[in-house]
This record gives C-alpha cells, structure tokens and sequence, in this order.
C-alpha cells in the first residue's frame, strides 16, 4: 500500500482504494513505458491511444466493479454508459494516461489520474506519475500530499501548500502550449508577458507544482472531465482555486485554471478580458 496521510476522513476508505487503483496502473505503465512493441493507433478525434491506456482503464474498471459494484465509472478510453458526474451519485473518473504524446515519445511526463466524483464534487483524487517517482493525491476535508514512489531514494511524504504570491508580476506561469486559445491567445500571450516567468511544463505537472506552491498559475484551453477531476480536489485541499474559464469551480467545464487563490481573479480577468 502506497503512503497516506495519518488524518482520517469520510473519504479515507476511497482513497486506500484509489491508491489501490494507482498501484496498480503503475504496474502496467512502467511496464509499458519504452516498449519496442508499443501498439498506438488514433482516436476518431484524431488523438493517439496505446495498448497501455486501454489496459490500464480496463484493469481499474475491473477492481473498481469488484469492491464498489455499485459506483458508476467514467473514463476516457471507454466511456461512461450514460453516467454524468454533475448527477447524484459516485462516479470513478479515469484518465489512465494523462499525457499520452509524452508516454510514447518517452517523455516522462505522463500520469495516471483517478479521482472519485459525489453528488457532483470531487472528493478524492489521486496522480501517479511513475516515471517521475511522484504521486500526489487529496481527499476532501484531509489536505494534499506527495510522496515520492516506493524503490526510489527518497521515499518521503510531506503536506503541500500553494504560494502566497499576490501580485501578477511576480507569478509563475505554467502552461501546454498556444494551441486551443482561439481568442483568448492574443490576451493569453499578453498574461504571459506581465507575469514574472514562464514555462510550457504542461498536462498535470503544471497543476501540481501549484498544488505544491512552484508555479502559482497553470491554465489550459481544451481539457475534459478525466483531466481535470482529480487535478481539482488537489489543487483545492492544497489551499488553491480551480476554474474553467468562465470562472466556474470544479472538473465540469471544457477548460482549466488553477492559481495559489491570491491571484485567480486578475488570471482570469486577464486571460478573457484583455
């Protein structure tokens, strides 16, 4: 069993198994990650897939209908069988890799994301990033932690805390790339500008070096509810503030912003404002 905090919660079962969950898919990533015999094909909107994703989805579909027959299931690779996870109820979210491109490029930011939606609101979630020797993960009411992952040399736990910087000019940025801003990029670019230093880091790891308090604003213009979810409860029990947009909180839009709190409003306002 992977490290946990010493707090109890509500939540504390849902997330031993979605540490359970993320053991589980390291298994099969690692295994995977810089296999000769890789399979990729392409998705009908045009993103690339591996035999990887599929197995991992699948073995976690799999645990998850064993322990909580009675949970619903979203994941990228298969669907959702009609589940929403604004509706009443517990949905498991999976994104078996979250940075697919990376993982067959042998770029060793990439993910597992799972995350466990009540009633519409994130209450766990856990990121396993095996290549990088990291996981962090949250459960509501119990704050966000990280932990370098068994076998490595530090094998250490510690709470994490967003930033306390409040003024733009003195705010790290992180972002994927200018693709998907449509007419927010002139203004994107703009907040790249005025802010202190950038970097295109990307995908999960931006959000979680906010959660960490390394980067103080992440965003990102296209993303889907298995992006998102498990970045959200994370970033937020690490005293952080997660949009779309629009401004609305939580997974459930089509895009994602994440800051240490201090400086969303002005973030935002820049982003979509000018």
């Amino acid at each position: 069993m992977s490290a946990q905090s010493s707090g109890t919660s509500k939540y504390s079962a849902d997330l031993a198994l979605a540490q359970e969950l993320a053991d589980a898919a390291d298994v099969i990533t690692t295994s995977r990650y810089r296999a000769l015999d890789l399979v990729i094909t392409t998705k009908p909107d045009a993103t690339p897939v591996t035999d990887a994703d599929k197995a991992v989805e699948s073995a976690l579909r799999e645990l998850i209908t064993k322990v909580r027959p009675g949970d619903k299931i979203i994941g990228e690779e298969f669907g959702n069988d009609g589940s929403d996870a604004k509706a009443s109820g517990r949905h498991w979210v999976i994104d078996p890799i979250d940075g697919t491109k990376n993982f067959m490029r042998a770029v060793p930011v990439w993910a597992t994301l799972i995350a466990l939606v009540e009633n519409g609101e994130v209450v766990v979630g856990v990121i396993s990033a095996p290549a990088l020797n990291r996981r962090w993960y949250a459960a509501k009411g119990s704050g966000a932690y990280v932990h370098s992952l068994p076998g490595t040399e530090n094998n250490s736990l510690r709470k994490i805390s967003v930033s306390k910087v409040a003024q733009l000019s003195d705010a790290s940025l992180s972002f994927s790339d200018l693709v998907g801003w449509g007419v927010n990029r002139d203004n994107f670019i703009a907040l790249m500008d005025q802010v202190w230093r950038t970097r295109g880091i990307g995908d999960f790891w931006s959000h979680m070096l906010v959660a960490e308090g390394a980067v103080d604003i992440a965003a990102e213009p296209s993303l889907a509810l298995w992006d998102m979810a498990a970045i959200d409860i994370i970033v937020r029990e690490a005293g952080g503030t997660f949009t779309d947009l629009s401004g609305a909180a939580g997974p459930h839009g089509k895009s994602a912003v994440s800051s240490n709190s201090l400086l969303h409003s002005a973030a935002l306002k820049k982003i979509t404002h000018g």
